[in-house]
């Protein structure tokens, strides 16, 4: 009883302080804390083709953006034809969670109108979306030295429990029923970003 309301404790003071992910019941839920959806993660992608200054310009960018450390990312083989080789830096990625996430995804969103095609959701609550013109974001001014880069978004959705899956002892899959569907995961989106799904 007093691990209990030890953690309805914990849920309401990340609620307060905005660590929560923003969590939000699922649509028939009836009050179930374990049927609540949140943003477990948003990746932030530039795969600019090339090392070099090309890298750097993209590196540069992303932190810009999201106030984080960014990844270089690696060609996995060599391609002859486009003067890449194995191992070679071509691309940069930036993962936010929890609340930074949130806020951040909220300016991202913003920089397509709010809206989103019903076709950038798949089965297992995730979506994803490109942005043209990295200058389009709230709050991220033009560079000379940067230039303008366009950059893909990747957006995953999570119930409590999903951890089952990625723990390294007595790993389990997700059941069919607590799995995120397309449409709760577009309803989801609606409701905490006021997003327009099409």
């Amino acid at each position: 009883m007093a691990a209990a309301g030890a953690g309805q404790q914990v849920q309401e003071q990340r609620q307060v302080q905005g660590q929560d992910g923003g969590r939000q019941p699922a649509p028939g839920a009836g009050g179930n804390p374990m049927r609540a959806i949140f943003v477990e993660k948003v990746v932030m992608n530039m795969g600019v083709g090339r090392s070099g200054d090309a890298v750097e310009a993209g590196r540069r960018c992303l932190e810009q953006i999201s106030g984080r450390k960014p990844n270089l990312r690696a060609a996995r083989a060599t391609q002859r034809d486009w003067g890449v080789r194995k191992g070679e830096p071509i691309g940069v990625a930036v993962t936010s969670r929890g609340a930074d996430a949130v806020a951040l995804l909220k300016r991202l969103l913003d920089a397509k109108g709010n809206s989103l095609n019903g076709r950038a959701f798949d089965d297992r609550g995730n979506f994803s979306f490109g942005i043209g013109e990295h200058i389009d974001i709230p709050g991220v001014k033009y560079d000379p030295q940067i230039g303008i880069l366009g950059l893909d978004v990747a957006v995953t959705l999570a119930r409590p429990g999903y951890r089952v899956k990625r723990r390294s002892k007595h790993r389990a899959r997700i059941g069919r029923g607590h799995v995120i569907p397309r449409g709760e995961a577009q309803e989801y989106v609606r409701g905490a970003f006021g997003v327009a799904v099409a």
